[in-house]
């Protein structure tokens, strides 16, 4: 008989590489049309609503281009930072039973990955979304993101609405029950 906590905790692995693998692959698809096939970086800004561009912006740091990095040691220093933050959250993934959890974390590993990727192959992180408005409304006013970004805001979003949501009371020396099959 296979044990059934186990076996939760592989099917919660295999949903966070699924999100982990749909926020990288829909972050270098789009990175790539927008780079390589659509070329922005020799147009003008593409419109696509009155509040969001197409339009190319390097990214040598991390949001807002806090701890920029522009020399080779610092992206290093960039990418050993996003290392670190990978292992602890694949060693939280790993503990965790909770879908929700484990979603929310595949998309911030895939959207940090993605990033890494970027910062290892260009020097700098790839953003091309410009959300703006002449609304004073904060730090979104004048924004330049990518699919990765959205990725880990969204991941970081499930995580905090995880960690206010109501819990079904376990009793304290509740531990995962193991069914054996008999002798015979």
């Amino acid at each position: 008989m296979v044990n059934s906590h186990a076996w939760v905790k592989t099917r919660v692995r295999l949903l966070a590489a699924v999100a982990a693998g749909f926020a990288f692959a829909a972050d270098q698809i789009t990175k790539f049309w927008v780079i390589d096939i659509l070329g922005i970086a020799d147009r003008p800004p593409i419109r696509l609503t009155p509040f969001l561009d197409v339009v190319l912006a390097w990214n040598p740091g991390i949001s807002y281009s806090l701890l920029r990095a522009d020399t080779v040691l610092g992206t290093l220093g960039l990418l050993a930072l996003a290392a670190v933050a990978v292992g602890v959250l694949g060693s939280w993934l790993w503990m965790t039973t909770d879908r929700l959890t484990a979603i929310a974390l595949g998309l911030v590993l895939g959207g940090a990955l993605g990033n890494a990727l970027d910062r290892a192959r260009y020097g700098a992180v790839a953003d091309f979304l410009h959300l703006h408005t002449t609304l004073p409304v904060g730090p979104l006013a004048n924004y330049v993101f990518n699919i990765a970004d959205a990725a880990i805001v969204a991941g970081v979003a499930l995580l905090l609405y995880d960690s206010l949501r109501p819990r079904p009371a376990s009793p304290p020396d509740a531990a995962p029950t193991i069914r054996r099959e008999s002798g015979r």
